[in-house]
């Protein structure tokens, strides 16, 4: 009976999903959905002109929506719950909250973005020099452990620097900064496995540590000395170099002020997701429709909320060792 239930409401989702997302008529809505990454405000204003830009493709492809409607998750999870739900048809998403979600919902795309002057395994490297844009696109990045103006910051800087390394010790005495989203790979999931296999801890052994909503919040707590060090994408550093001066208040640039201090392997690109009841014929025009978008000049400065530069055709096998990943994270709790 259970079966039966379950194959019955997979029946009624499905077409729900066809009349809410395949139709043409010109009536219905379709709802993307962006993860809270970013201050939700900012990210609602720089991709607005995003809603009219999709219709237009889509339209092209002969579906037309009466409204495309740009929403930010409250969480990661939250994201990946209105994926996995059907309340929303298009989540831009990391490969952790696909993972976590992957019995509901599919890759559509994966993003490609500008490769990083900096792309070494020792963190003495990337203090060297302000970490640029290149021209290669690539399709993963790292996380960075990342440490600010404080005292104890610049204390473990310091040793980074001079070509020594961290302890056990210098790690559990530093108050940290960690994302309050377990599924984000660069801001909880790959710090995790770092912390493990260098110190043999893991985030939630962390002594000293504060669970917070974005990586806006945490260089602004970096920057006020609130916390010592922070995890972070490996170029957000570039995204709030004018915000460290300026909204943060600090006198000295980012690059001044902050070091890294621990290098993350990896991570696949974020992904543009979607139900897997959806139609396979709108599936298929979405991802038309992203990839034209990705290739405007208009587009790529929309997607750069994200450090997206494009996409291409998303395979759910690149995210294996997404999913060994979070296997080891809940090992380890």
């Amino acid at each position: 009976m259970k079966k039966i239930f379950k194959l019955f409401s997979v029946a009624i989702l499905s077409m729900a999903m066809l009349v809410g997302c395949g139709s043409n008529d010109g009536k219905e809505d379709l709802t993307v959905m962006f993860v809270p990454s970013r201050d939700p405000e900012e990210i609602r204003t720089a991709t607005e002109p995003l809603s009219e830009m999709l219709k237009e493709e889509l339209a092209k492809q002969g579906f037309d929506f009466e409204n495309i409607n740009i929403e930010v998750g409250t969480s990661f999870e939250a994201a990946g719950e209105a994926l996995a739900s059907g309340t929303a048809q298009v989540g831009f998403i990391p490969g952790g909250t696909y993972v976590l979600y992957e019995d509901d919902i599919d890759v559509a795309l994966t993003a490609t973005r500008d490769g990083l002057s900096h792309d070494s395994d020792n963190p003495k490297d990337w203090n060297t020099a302000p970490t640029q844009a290149t021209d290669n696109q690539v399709t993963y990045y790292r996380s960075l452990v990342i440490a600010g103006p404080s005292e104890k910051g610049q204390e473990l800087a310091k040793k980074i620097n001079s070509g020594q390394k961290l302890t056990k010790e210098d790690i559990e005495s530093a108050k940290w900064g960690i994302s309050s989203n377990s599924t984000s790979p660069a801001g909880y999931i790959y710090p995790s496995l770092w912390l493990q296999e260098n110190f043999g801890i893991s985030i939630t052994d962390l002594p000293n540590k504060v669970a917070l909503d974005n990586y806006a919040t945490a260089l602004s707590q970096l920057a006020s000395g609130q916390i010592d060090v922070m995890v972070t994408y490996a170029d957000a550093r570039r995204d709030y170099e004018k915000d460290w001066t300026t909204t943060f208040g600090r006198e000295k640039s980012v690059w001044e002020e902050t070091n890294v201090i621990g290098v993350t392997k990896g991570i696949y690109n974020d992904t543009i997701s979607v139900p897997k009841t959806m139609d396979p014929a709108l599936k298929e025009a979405i991802q038309k429709a992203f990839i034209n978008i990705g290739n405007t000049e208009e587009g790529k400065e929309i997607i750069s909320i994200y450090s997206h530069n494009g996409y291409e055709i998303g395979d759910s096998a690149n995210y294996e060792e997404e999913k060994k990943a979070q296997e080891l994270i809940k090992s380890m709790q």
